[in-house]
């Protein structure tokens, strides 16, 4: 009978596993969900915030495939299919948005990535460390200041009447006559990028500094024993230790490549109609779109597909980064 009873305790279960150790096994279980508990309930509030904010959006999806009528709501609105998506190509304003889109991130890209490797590089060479402490600050502060600013103090410069630029430098060059620069769209595709560079290298550069200072200091040391110069110590040791840097920022842009600043386009032309050929993006559209033609549906389109290609272009480069150098991929 004790033999029976013996066997009865080691029976198994579904699993494969003893009675005594599933026990056992729950109670580890409650344990660390006790033990973690404080730090479950401070998850909660964030979760909220990610499902009311980003998830129950999601269903506004719908309205890129509908023609909304008010009075009707939007589930009762009729369905159109993708005759919104197909109204931004066959739209001259649209496809003019969306090559301002792609062109410019192209050139931020490389631009901005190439500006603050430079200026990290550079600030990793300097030996004043108070020089470094403040040339951070200065140059963080760009990116701290309102878009809002930004426009006033371009228009400082750039004003037609008053402007610094046509008022200083011109004379000092001796040209007489001033630039109606918020009327003259061929110029802006070089000011919104100079004015996109001040704003931004600050912040890449800093990130791509605490970067360099992490470079073990003995690659230089044995460097500088094999006789390398500065400058080879810099492309075969510091460069080639960015990379996964490199890779992580240009793959995070490359998903916003179809997403554009708001208010670097929208604010700092001082939404001027005459600009629009060169200052114009998606976003600054869906904007007017939606304020101007009240076209929801469109405006909705246009988001939906920012953030397909976005999708598409990040798994789509990290596969390729994937193929080429398996340590380097982000996923």
């Amino acid at each position: 009978m004790e033999f029976i009873l013996g066997k009865l305790t080691e029976t198994i279960n579904e699993q494969g596993m003893p009675i005594n150790e599933k026990t056992n096994l729950k109670q580890k279980r409650r344990r660390r969900f006790l033990r973690f508990l404080p730090l479950y309930l401070m998850l909660l509030p964030g979760i909220a915030y990610l499902i009311l904010n980003n998830y129950l959006p999601m269903m506004g999806l719908l309205i890129a495939f509908k023609k909304v009528n008010y009075s009707l709501g939007i589930f009762q609105s009729p369905w159109i299919g993708l005759s919104n998506f197909t109204y931004l190509f066959s739209n001259n304003d649209a496809l003019i948005a969306i090559r301002n889109t792609i062109l410019y991130n192209l050139g931020f890209i490389v631009l901005g990535n190439l500006l603050a490797i430079t200026v990290a590089i550079a600030l990793d060479c300097t030996s004043n460390k108070f020089f470094k402490n403040i040339s951070q600050v200065v140059f963080l502060v760009p990116f701290l200041l309102s878009t809002v600013i930004v426009s006033y103090i371009v228009f400082a410069f750039l004003s037609p009447s008053n402007g610094f630029v046509n008022n200083t430098i011109f004379p000092l060059l001796g040209i007489e006559h001033g630039i109606k620069w918020y009327n003259e769209a061929k110029y802006w595709p070089v000011i919104i990028t100079l004015v996109f560079l001040w704003m931004s290298f600050g912040y890449s550069s800093i990130i791509y500094y605490s970067s360099v200072i992490s470079i073990d200091k003995c690659l230089y040391e044995a460097a500088v024993m094999d006789g390398a110069s500065t400058w080879k110590q810099i492309l075969y040791i510091t460069i080639p230790s960015l990379k996964p840097t490199i890779i992580i920022l240009v793959l995070l842009a490359v998903g916003r490549i179809c997403y554009s600043d708001f208010g670097l386009f929208y604010q700092i032309p001082q939404h001027s109609g005459l600009l629009y050929s060169t200052t114009q993006t998606i976003d600054t559209f869906v904007y007017r779109a939606l304020l101007e033609l009240n076209d929801v549906g469109r405006s909705s389109a246009a988001g939906f597909l920012q953030s397909l290609v976005g999708f598409v272009l990040v798994f789509g480069a990290n596969w390729i980064i994937k193929k080429l150098d398996k340590e380097s991929a982000l996923l």
